[in-house]
């Protein structure tokens, strides 16, 4: 049957991509349906940050281990704008290098290799980091990014070239359902396609398929603002660069014996309300991304987060950011934000409505970083 498939996954985002890349890699005929005419949710809205260090040590670190290798051997084949550039994570007090001091020795003893490096170091290897602000850090070295404005778009073009993915992007579903003869999928043009198993990483959009099991779920949606410079090819800012605040947000961190002094700390409350730590992501064209902020609701009051960027919530990032390193040119060229959803009691949300349907989002902000890994891990479990 022409429109027949193994397994059909709606949404072309890093989870649904990552889903079909294992699922052709054991030889079953997949077909990827994309609402737009290009994926343009949080897969391209985001650093480009893949940063297996800032993971809980545990299934979600080693997700983000797997992951990382399979980036790596898809990179050696096609381009996909993988680069091995390494994470930095920099301290501005004695605390916070007590803290990534206590996660070098965690992770030296399961393996994962880190450096711990001096506040010379530091100036180093990103000349622009102010002295002020920096007393040490803790450098990943074999730790990738990627271009979030092509990642997504090379590695369809690659799983099209080197497994003939059957890609339909432009092409919204409207209805998933199961019977006795197994999945139909039926776009909103009235297209039917069967499959023996269907797929559901629609991301945010929690509105069109299986509405009401999403309104009865625990998910919420988080609203980022982040923002760029103007190409600055004479400033080297390699890999990702982390914070001081960041130690606070990420989970890797909260192993450690430091983490509940660090927490008790005093801090900005503005910086606080915001959910804002910073983060520095040089892209290719030697523009600077610099964020993150953070707002909350739940999936039922998503329509709360609008589409605005505050000014008052880059200025907040932007002094912050001043703190830290000394750029030659702070005019900012764009400004957008992001979204994604996540579970509030599960590290990804899974919901099969039939044996056949499986629901699959809310992975959070570790989207880049650990959804390979749990696609490879999830295409195994439901017995693709």
């Amino acid at each position: 049957m022409h429109n027949s498939y193994d397994l059909i996954v709606v949404g072309a985002g890093a989870l649904g991509v990552f889903h079909a890349y294992f699922a052709l890699q054991k030889g079953l005929k997949v077909l990827l349906l994309e609402k737009d005419a290009r994926p343009r949710e949080a897969t391209v809205r985001n650093f480009g940050q893949i940063i297996t260090s800032g993971m809980a040590e545990g299934e979600w670190f080693d997700y983000a281990r797997a992951g990382l290798t399979t980036y790596q051997k898809i990179q050696a084949e096609y381009d996909i704008s993988i680069r091995q550039n390494g994470s930095l994570y920099l301290a501005s007090t004695a605390l916070e290098m007590q803290v990534l001091e206590e996660k070098h020795a965690r992770y030296a003893a399961i393996g994962y290799p880190s450096r711990v490096l001096t506040a010379a170091q530091c100036q180093q290897r990103l000349p622009a980091v102010r002295g002020s602000y920096c007393v040490g850090g803790l450098l990943f070295e074999q730790e990738v990014t990627a271009e979030p404005d092509q990642l997504i778009h090379r590695l369809l073009a690659y799983l099209g070239a080197r497994y003939q993915l059957d890609y339909r992007p432009a092409t919204p579903v409207r209805e998933v359902t199961a019977s006795d003869a197994g999945a139909t999928v039926i776009d909103t043009r009235g297209q039917r396609y069967q499959a023996a198993q269907v797929l559901v990483c629609t991301g945010r959009d929690c509105k069109t398929l299986f509405p009401d099991v999403f309104a009865q779920s625990d998910l919420e949606l988080v609203k980022l603002q982040m923002l760029a410079t103007y190409p600055l090819p004479q400033v080297v800012l390699p890999g990702s660069v982390l914070t001081g605040l960041s130690l606070r947000r990420y989970a890797a961190f909260k192993a450690c014996p430091s983490f509940a002094q660090l927490q008790a700390e005093d801090m900005d409350s503005d910086l606080r309300q915001w959910g804002i730590h910073i983060l520095f992501k040089q892209a290719v064209d030697g523009s600077i991304i610099i964020g993150d902020t953070h707002e909350y609701a739940d999936i039922a009051r998503a329509d709360d987060l609008d589409f605005n960027n505050a000014d008052h919530l880059n200025e907040l990032m932007l002094t912050e950011a001043r703190r830290i390193i000394d750029l030659p040119d702070w005019r900012i060229q764009r400004t957008w934000n992001g979204y994604y959803t996540q579970s509030k009691s599960a590290e990804i949300f899974q919901h099969s409505p039939d044996p056949r349907i499986h629901l699959v989002t809310g992975i959070g902000g570790k989207g880049m970083t650990s959804a390979c890994g749990f696609a490879q891990h999830n295409v195994t479990q439901l017995g693709l």
